[in-house]
């Protein structure tokens, strides 16, 4: 049963490993891919590539909807096999420092000659070539040197990372992304070509409007906490039982917000007239608003305000969020044999994306595999016993 028959007539090999290759994977999978999940025999697996027990729920996320097999590409009989697949395959995705593909003799250019059509995915830590491209890449590193641990967490704080790897998940959707282009492209070129992104690409990217602050006015952000940068008042504020999120942006939704606490005399007051004198003020106006808002509970503000349309809403813990009877109607929770997996955030009304299958164990599919190249049972034990596979 196929995921979806979005991308059902696409077979995709996955040479991913830890996160960012493997969210790339995952998101061509969730759309019918046909994945085939190339791992080290198990005899030879340190466990590095893993990304944690293969029984937990992280490699449970990223490994759904895809076959496995096992293949020891540092041997001869290895890299022959993954050739013999890369002929018949539309895709190939690989996060390995981009030396060692050279080394194993898996690289675009080796495979490319063989399948002209192949589109070959990289994902690395900091590029394919320039200074830093045989550093390990890690998603931490890449926050901090992407900038993003600089304008994260409050003022004088001191740098802070965000709560999920957004490097390697954004990596890893921006390849999925480009692949998808590349599959496009290819049909009117009949070509493939290589897809490449970075950790440092991506997180550079997902700065956006910062970036462009600094690129097109020269203005280096800092750390603002909660406040919004820009807009103001924007940011959490107390409330008689807890914590909301407020978000006024614009002079008319600011009229909204007086208007719905029963404070018009903040239109008028000198200090908040206008966006500009708002911004010079903002510790004032934040304190000012937070006494008043501490006069109601979070559910009634968030209900009162965005009646009023003023974008409000609560902050919840992660158990809460799932709770929320809009993601419920969202229905971005699937469910396998009673195992709940997070599905995908976009939805097509022909060719839906659904969970199906439980990540494969270690080379569950492998004679399979083999058996569709035209490998006999009694090579494929003979290559068993050697541990090619």
């Amino acid at each position: 049963m196929h995921a979806s028959t979005a991308l059902s007539h696409l077979t995709v090999l996955d040479l991913t490993r830890v996160r960012a290759g493997p969210t790339a994977v995952r998101q061509l999978a969730d759309w019918g891919a046909q994945v085939i999940k190339i791992e080290m025999p198990a005899a030879m697996d340190e466990g590095e590539g893993v990304g944690g027990p293969r029984e937990g729920s992280d490699f449970q996320n990223v490994h759904r909807n895809k076959r496995g097999m096992t293949l020891n590409l540092k041997s001869p009989e290895g890299v022959a096999i993954l050739k013999k697949l890369a002929a018949r395959a539309d895709v190939l995705v690989e996060n390995y420092r981009p030396d060692v593909k050279m080394k194993l003799g898996i690289d675009y250019e080796t495979l490319a000659a063989i399948n002209p059509r192949l589109i070959f995915a990289s994902i690395s830590g900091y590029g394919e070539d320039g200074p830093y491209r045989l550093r390990p890449g890690f998603d931490q590193i890449a926050q901090g040197m992407g900038g993003l641990m600089s304008i994260t967490g409050l003022p004088g704080q001191g740098p802070v990372r965000v709560g999920i790897p957004i490097a390697d998940l954004c990596a890893g959707i921006f390849c999925a992304y480009g692949i998808a282009i590349a599959v496009i492209e290819r049909e009117k070129s009949g070509k493939g070509q290589w897809v490449r992104s970075s950790l440092l690409q991506a997180q550079l990217f997902m700065l956006d409007f910062q970036a462009a602050r600094w690129l097109m006015k020269g203005e280096v952000a800092k750390q603002a906490g909660n406040n919004h940068p820009t807009s103001i008042p924007t940011g959490v504020y107390k409330t008689r039982d807890g914590y909301m999120n407020l978000a006024v942006s614009g002079h008319k939704i600011w009229l909204r917000l007086c208007q719905a606490i029963e404070a018009p005399e903040l239109v008028t007051h000198p200090d908040y007239s206008t966006a500009a004198v708002r911004s010079k003020n903002r510790d004032l106006l934040h304190t000012d608003l937070e006494r008043r808002l501490q006069a109601r509970d979070t559910a009634d503000w968030v209900e009162s305000l965005n009646q009023a349309g003023v974008p409000c809403g609560p902050i919840y813990s992660i158990d809460q969020a799932f709770s929320d009877p809009q993601v419920r109607q969202l229905g971005i929770v699937e469910r396998v044999d009673e195992v709940a997996y997070l599905g995908q955030p976009v939805t097509l009304s022909r060719t839906p994306s659904h969970v199906v299958a439980h990540p494969p164990a270690q080379g569950e599919h492998t004679a399979d595999v083999l058996r569709e190249l035209g490998y006999r049972d009694a090579e494929i034990e003979q290559l068993q016993s050697q541990g090619i596979v």
